[in-house]
């Protein structure tokens, strides 16, 4: 196996890793995890970048990893480099730019929740959905057929496909995908791209004004064109990966033990092939 497919073999496990919100903070706490995930974001493969920017994305969501990933060494200026280089494809750099605001904002929230709590928390609720970026906003589907890693493969496809789609992370246990694109995406290019596979059905969820959810269906004659996504390279296939035994967003408390043993493997597979 060549440098570069171990390369993304082990950044897509990362991801999958820190998809799974028990895993976050056991992720950026490891001594090799985090800085691994720097160097891949400086890697000559630009799916390997992009599925770094997702890794990290996801431990950013953690608020008490902020301000450790902020301060770890090359993290703010390697976000840098991806957003303003210009071979990065257009959803790669407003994923970078997303987690540099994130990343920046780290210990300036206790402050403004001094000042104004209500509306800070507001504020801070909707920051990670996305809100606060014009560029960006979240979607949420909820997927009738989403039953089984094999499904959730052929959705990830359909959904890698859209130009537009910035990241995704699944819910496998009640059969939701929280998608986030760009602001000028319309949701139904997400129902239209999973309702072609033929097995599976997506309608949204939107939150009401009493806080309830109410799942809207998407109108079937109302399918839009789909603008496929050509700047990123595809996933790495399945039968190549290591998530493919089991799915690694909705694991068990116990799976963060194996992972970690294997971030050591990672770790050391990293200080073999990268330098600063």
């Amino acid at each position: 196996m060549s440098a570069e497919v171990d390369a993304l073999t082990v950044v897509n496990q990362l991801r999958d890793l820190a998809a799974d919100p028990l895993n976050r903070r056991a992720i950026v706490e490891d001594q090799g995890c985090l800085p691994g995930l720097i160097l891949f974001l400086d890697h000559p493969n630009p799916q390997v970048v992009y599925s770094a920017l997702l890794a990290v994305r996801y431990l950013a969501e953690c608020r008490a990893n902020r301000e450790k990933m902020k301060a770890e060494l090359g993290m703010m200026l390697s976000l840098q480099n991806v957003m303003q280089k210009s071979t990065s494809p257009g959803e790669t750099k407003l994923l970078a730019s997303e987690i540099y605001e994130i990343l920046q904002s780290a210990g300036k929230e206790e402050a403004e929740q001094a000042e104004a709590a209500a509306a800070s928390c507001r504020r801070k609720a909707h920051f990670f959905l996305g809100s606060n970026n014009k560029r960006a906003k979240t979607v949420v589907l909820h997927i009738d057929g989403l039953d089984d890693p094999t499904r959730r493969s052929l959705c990830e496809e359909a959904l890698l496909k859209i130009r537009g789609v910035i990241s995704f992370t699944f819910q496998m246990a009640v059969k939701r995908c929280v998608v986030r694109i760009r602001s000028d995406l319309k949701a139904e290019a997400l129902g239209t791209a999973i309702n072609s596979t033929k097995v599976m059905k997506a309608q949204q969820v939107v939150k009401t004004e009493d806080g309830g959810e109410l799942i809207l269906p998407f109108q079937e004659d109302t399918a839009v064109l789909v603008e496929e996504n050509t700047d990123i390279p595809d996933y790495l296939p399945e039968e190549e990966s290591p998530s493919q035994e089991q799915d690694k967003a909705v694991t068990r408390v116990g799976s963060i033990t194996d992972g970690m043993g294997w971030l050591s493997t990672a770790a050391n597979f990293l200080s073999r092939s990268f330098y600063w």
